[in-house]
């Protein structure tokens, strides 16, 4: 009988994902067409069908996917900046948050239907 080493089960959260995102992750637990994990600009984070909706960035923002009008009224209020991947070019449809006061699985939730095709 040949001997065989057992890996320690990976926690899905990894130690060196932002600890702040794991409301929102457990806010889709139950929903079966999110999944959470892979790379999105460099960042880890959750998508429906595939497509990123939600993350932490590098620079510790929560970015969200939602329609253009709406990152234009979270700009315009100071809670969030269109977010910028890195390379210079803002993108319309990605909100990074920058005010304490957001709620992140609200807009997380209002991400998902706009990314999943459901409006918002």
């Amino acid at each position: 009988m040949r001997k065989t080493s057992r890996r320690p089960r990976q926690d899905s959260q990894s130690s060196s994902e932002d600890s702040r995102l794991f409301p929102v992750i457990a806010a889709f637990a139950k929903d079966r067409s999110v999944t959470h994990g892979g790379k999105g600009f460099g960042s880890t984070g959750l998508k429906v069908n595939g497509k990123l909706f939600a993350f932490v960035s590098s620079k510790g923002q929560f970015v969200v996917k939602i329609p253009k009008a709406r990152v234009e009224e979270l700009v315009a209020g100071g809670k969030a900046e269109p977010f910028d991947p890195g390379h210079g070019r803002k993108m319309k449809e990605w909100a990074a948050i920058n005010s304490a006061t957001v709620d992140w699985i609200h807009l997380a939730r209002e991400a998902h239907r706009f990314v999943k095709g459901l409006g918002t």
